[in-house]
C-alpha cells in the first residue's frame, strides 16, 4: 500500500465514523438540516459548518427565514445547532439573520 493509498484510507474511515460511538458527519449534517427546517417549518438551504462535539455534534444550518421575490431579497438566517450522540436535536439558536444577497465582510 502506497502512502497515498493510506492518506485515502483514512480520510475515507474518518468521514464514515469520526467517533467511536455515534453517527456519521454526512449523517449528523443532513440530521440537523432535516430536523431543524421540520421544527422551524422552514426551507434549509445549507449546512455551513458542522463539528464532533463531547456530547454528539454542532453545526451550522442556513435557513429562508422569508422568501421575497426577488429572491436576493428574502431574509436568511443561521441557526447554531447541537445533536446528541444519535443525531437528534438537543438545541437550536440563531445567530445571525441576513438579506441573502448579502456577503460577510
Amino acid at each position: 500500500m502506497t502512502t497515498t493509498d493510506h492518506k485515502a484510507n483514512n480520510k475515507e474511515s474518518q468521514q464514515r465514523k469520526p467517533r467511536d460511538n455515534g453517527i456519521s458527519l454526512s449523517t449528523a449534517m443532513r440530521a440537523a438540516a432535516r430536523q431543524l427546517g421540520e421544527l422551524l417549518q422552514c426551507q434549509t438551504v445549507q449546512v455551513s459548518a458542522v463539528k464532533a462535539t463531547e456530547a454528539g455534534w454542532s453545526a451550522n444550518v442556513e435557513v429562508v427565514e422569508v422568501e421575497r421575490i426577488p429572491e436576493t431579497t428574502s431574509v436568511m438566517a443561521s441557526y447554531r445547532v447541537a445533536l446528541d450522540s444519535d443525531g437528534e436535536l438537543i438545541s437550536y439558536e440563531r445567530t445571525r439573520r441576513y438579506a441573502r444577497g448579502q456577503l460577510d465582510r
